[in-house]
């Protein structure tokens, strides 16, 4: 993940009803959602200010109704904002013009919602190659393409299929893999896999790392699971009534939640999960250990390694350099506080 910003959001509002573009408070005014309601309105988003990094993986997190597919959605103009900016790559997109929000789309964004929404009459790879076949990109092209990510997301000798011959992960793999087969710059990703059963999502979530480990996208995730969310998340904001109550790390959120809500929202979520292993670790001195683990790692991912390392573990970075050390004690220190 890298500091340069890929999109940001700048009070940005979504409000339904007549009379909308009125109710939009001035800059620095405070208007809830309450107060919208008792004019017959509706804040699905409110005042949304957000930053997302290019490389980084973020999600947008809350109960139904707290307006996060909304605020997605009005991301990529699919739902037109009441009033703000939404700046990608230093482009508002509130001021493109209809046609160039379609080229936008359809060579720079990617996006898998919960259906998965496939062409039934199309194979896996006819299904994946149609974003391309709507660009105007010839067969052979295209194909070639398609097969390349098909084989990314592990359905290779899947090609030929056609929907209703896969399992529910199979038909979301394809849904990824149609997704990126337009190599998108940001990929909006809406409960991919709230519709699957539970070791089916774990195993989904585990091939998202994977193809994140990969292609280094730049990712907006919905989400109303705080496991899934903790597990995938670089920084997270939560949403309660169409307005963002805070936005941090997984940390962050857990150790210092900003309001009652957000307290409440985590209460139930042991560190363990989310104190990352650079948190606790101490500076490399020394042999460095034979076994390692990154420092993006969870506390309760590094644990079960002490079984075979002893008292310490080396930590290393992206790149696989030594940054430092973690010591049984601070890691039985962290899971003792729940």
């Amino acid at each position: 993940m890298s500091n340069e910003t890929k999109l940001v959001c700048r009070n940005v509002w979504k409000i339904f009803g007549a009379g909308a573009h009125q109710a939009v408070p001035a800059p620095g005014v405070t208007l809830d959602a309450e107060a919208l309601l008792r004019a017959g309105l509706v804040g699905a988003v409110r005042n949304v200010n957000l930053e997302v990094r290019t490389g980084e993986i973020f999600v947008i997190m809350g109960l139904s109704g707290s307006g996060k597919s909304t605020l997605v959605r009005c991301l990529s103009r699919l739902i037109e904002p009441t009033s703000g900016e939404i700046l990608f790559n230093g482009e508002n997109l509130l001021s493109a013009s209809e046609s160039r929000m379609i080229e936008i789309r359809r060579h720079q964004m990617g996006m898998v919602f919960q259906h998965f929404a496939l062409l039934p009459h199309l194979t896996v790879l006819d299904n994946v190659a149609f974003p391309l076949e709507v660009q105007g990109v010839e067969r052979a092209r295209r194909e070639e393409r398609a097969r390349r990510m098909v084989d990314l997301v592990g359905l290779a000798g899947k090609e030929n299929a056609f929907p209703r011959q896969l399992s529910g992960g199979q038909q979301q793999r394809v849904g990824i893999a149609r997704s990126l087969a337009v190599e998108p710059e940001l990929w909006f990703l809406d409960e991919p896999f709230s519709a699957l059963d539970p070791l089916i999502r774990r195993e989904m979530q585990d091939e998202f790392l994977r193809l994140q480990s990969v292609l280094r996208k730049t990712i907006v995730f919905i989400t109303h699971d705080f496991d899934e969310a903790i597990r995938l998340a670089d920084r997270i904001a939560i949403m309660k009534d169409g307005e963002i109550v805070q936005a941090g790390t997984p940390e962050e959120l857990v150790l210092a939640p900003a309001t009652d809500y957000v307290a409440e929202f985590t209460r139930n979520v042991a560190r363990a999960k989310v104190v990352r292993v650079a948190s606790v670790m101490h500076g490399p001195e020394g042999a460095a250990p034979a076994i390692t683990i990154r420092h993006t790692a969870s506390i309760s991912e590094a644990a079960p390694l002490f079984a075979q390392s002893g008292d310490t573990l080396g930590v290393i970075d992206g790149d696989g350099r030594m940054v430092g050390l973690l010591r049984r004690d601070d890691v039985v220190d962290v899971m003792m506080q729940g």
